[in-house]
């Protein structure tokens, strides 16, 4: 069957491929990922067309005899210094098309990418059980990194004690907060705090060295709006005038939910309570600001116990676990096609 299926890469996306990616995606995900909900057709449009943080991106379909689309792929190649060595998949199958190699074809033609590319390794994300898991352990992917993903409903039990939490006198800190883009005369200092966040347990990941500067934390602003998403940020700031730490949120249009990105307080001002303040503070400022939001997910590596510990005290609570697959290109042979693929 998969003998008569076509893998065509994609330059320029119209209205129509757009649709059928979301509708292969969201049927992926309905069977894999039930408790996940599918990005929005326009959110879908803006990742396939708009232009990513630090990286440029290939793009395949898989097409039936019919034209139907049946499966889809896009590689992330990483492109700053720190990172050349790098790519990511992300690659789904229809559930009505799956066992017939399609997947594995896909596969071969991202990795087929990577080595023309140059790159060291190739990293996926998928459920950390499952279809996914199978398919990277399969191809010879090691499990790398467990992220433990968590919830926060702003108005559940837990609110009074986030009001709380946000309000607590910091002494030589005081908070500052921003839609967008950062301001200019905090440019400086937020890429040099944003550079706290080199040391977050990466697990067995190669995924080598990010270096921030204003100009980068400019572009990842700009970069999350192009793609319909509003970045909020709060910043503790000391005395000083020096940034401590920060967190950030990205939400989608009207959705419920809003993605937690960066927390990171810089290393010489730990062991204060700045992370649990700020994350409170955000708490408080999407109830306040933005009433249609009803919860954030984050992700935790599952040894990065400091943040695991302020989420839960925040009143996050476990609902899915996700695995980073890393796929040694220098070791592995190139993957051999199934029988009658």
């Amino acid at each position: 069957m998969s003998a008569h299926t076509h893998i065509t890469p994609l330059h320029r996306i119209s209205v129509t491929d757009t649709a059928a990616w979301h509708q292969v995606i969201s049927a992926s995900m309905a069977l894999d990922l039930p408790e996940v909900p599918p990005p929005a057709p326009g959110q879908v449009h803006a990742q396939l067309t708009k232009p990513a943080l630090g990286s440029e991106r290939l793009i395949w379909v898989a097409r039936s005899e019919d034209g139907a689309t049946v499966a889809v792929a896009t590689l992330r190649l990483f492109t700053q210094p720190g990172q050349e060595h790098l790519a990511e998949l992300d690659l789904h199958v229809d559930p009505r098309h799956r066992r017939q190699g399609i997947g594995s074809r896909l596969f071969s033609t991202a990795v087929a990418a990577c080595r023309a590319e140059n790159r060291r390794s190739l990293i996926a994300q998928t459920g950390a059980a499952g279809p996914g898991a199978a398919f990277c352990e399969r191809w010879n992917f090691s499990p790398s990194l467990t992220l433990n993903h968590l919830l926060l409903h702003l108005d559940g039990p837990a609110a009074d004690r986030t009001a709380a939490l946000a309000g607590a006198d910091h002494p030589g800190y005081r908070l500052t907060g921003w839609t967008g883009t950062v301001p200019d005369h905090l440019a400086e200092s937020f890429a040099a705090a944003k550079n706290a966040m080199n040391d977050m347990p990466t697990g067995e990941l190669d995924y080598g060295h990010i270096a921030w500067d204003a100009d980068r934390v400019r572009t990842m602003a700009e970069v999350v709006a192009t793609r319909g998403g509003t970045l909020l940020t709060l910043a503790a700031l000391h005395d000083d005038g020096t940034m401590a730490g920060y967190t950030e949120v990205v939400l989608q249009g009207t959705a419920h939910r809003a993605q937690q990105y960066d927390t990171a307080v810089v290393p010489a001002h730990r062991g204060h309570g700045l992370g649990l303040w700020l994350k409170a503070a955000m708490a408080v400022r999407l109830l306040t600001d933005h009433p249609h939001v009803t919860e954030i997910e984050t992700d935790n590596a599952e040894d990065n116990v400091h943040m695991l510990a302020v989420n839960r005290e925040l009143g996050f609570h476990a609902y899915r676990r996700t695995c980073e697959y890393q796929l040694d290109l220098t070791a592995s042979a190139a993957p051999a096609l199934p029988p009658g693929a």
